[in-house]
């Protein structure tokens, strides 16, 4: 079995794959400070509770944005399944060309989501990921990673503004009922919906222009279900993209 991780700045997403079948996954809130022991209980439990045994991996991949965690995790495979963990940077065999003018620059979780994107829904296409923030990458029809767009996140956007105001309430992304709000509340609910759904429709029409109106749209992400009914653009969402990424990533590297 095969076990990836992807570490982002909010959640780590992890899964447990059995050949191409994935067999269970997990999201978690990220912890800065967590230890390689702690690591080594937490895996343990998810894999036991999932009635499965950590002492069948025999893969471990992973891709991180918060490097401060990369030596723990890494520490996690080595003690605890006694293996060698593959992490996967802009240096790594992917099948994509990274036609970018920084390629050390790209972060893995938009690498990864990129060769799920190419591989399950043709190219060319894009790629969105509603996390920290939400990342929009393009890849050509020549399976050519192209680069992309970076916007502030739901999370961020909302909890600047209640911070940076004295009587505003953190709310929760939803749609509202009806677009002009009647309370605060709802008002915040308008505009953080309707705000977002708007900066990402505009944002992919721009990347149609230049791709093509036939590009296939994907979203992954924790909060892809919520706006992406609602995009005029986005065709599939797909919670599991950056696992089956680092899943085609190891696969192609693994010999």
């Amino acid at each position: 079995m095969l076990l990836a991780v992807d570490v982002g700045n909010t959640n780590l997403t992890i899964g447990l794959f059995d050949g191409s079948r994935r067999l269970a996954a997990w999201r978690l809130k990220t912890d800065p400070g967590q230890t390689v022991d702690g690591w080594g209980a937490l895996f343990h439990n998810l894999v036991s509770l999932a009635r499965l045994d950590l002492g069948t991996v025999r893969g471990f991949v992973f891709s991180s944005v918060v490097p401060q965690l990369d030596a723990s995790i890494s520490g996690m495979a080595k003690r605890y399944l006694g293996l060698e963990p593959f992490k996967v940077t802009a240096a790594t065999r992917t099948g994509l060309g990274l036609r970018v003018d920084k390629p050390e620059e790209v972060g893995a979780d938009r690498i990864v989501n990129s060769v799920a994107a190419a591989e399950r829904y043709g190219c060319p296409c894009i790629a969105v990921d509603f996390g920290t923030a939400i990342t929009f990458d393009a890849i050509s029809k020549d399976r050519e990673y192209l680069g992309g767009i970076i916007c502030p996140g739901i999370q961020v956007s909302s909890q600047a503004l209640v911070r940076r105001t004295a009587q505003l309430p953190q709310i929760d992304l939803r749609r509202p009922e009806t677009v002009i709000g009647t309370n605060t509340v709802g008002s915040l609910q308008s505009g953080l919906y309707f705000g977002m759904l708007g900066m990402l429709d505009g944002i992919l029409d721009k990347m149609l222009d230049a791709l093509g109106r036939d590009t296939a749209v994907v979203a992954t992400g924790g909060q892809s279900e919520v706006l992406a009914p609602a995009s005029r653009y986005i065709q599939s969402v797909d919670r599991g993209l950056t696992l089956e990424g680092l899943r085609l990533v190891w696969n192609l590297n693994r010999g």
